[in-house]
């Protein structure tokens, strides 16, 4: 997962601005107890803040892999 992939994964489950609350105030256990923000900026894959984001707040199981991923280019 890359970081773009990432924030667009946080706006589509959680919306633009909730979203930017979560990664900001929400500490992640799962990833030594900072912030997504926080574990971005500590270089933790993104997909690991992104599984334990989904874990802190519940996202169904279903939804937590393949979200933020752009469709592909047509030619």
């Amino acid at each position: 997962m890359r970081l773009s992939e990432f924030w667009l994964a946080v706006s589509d489950e959680f919306g633009a601005d909730y979203g930017r609350v979560l990664t900001h105030d929400l500490v992640l256990g799962a990833v030594g107890g900072f912030t997504a923000e926080q574990a971005v900026a500590k270089g933790i894959p993104v997909r690991e803040i992104w599984l334990a984001l989904c874990e802190a707040t519940d996202v169904p199981a279903e939804r937590r892999y393949g979200v933020g991923q752009r469709e592909p280019k047509k030619s």
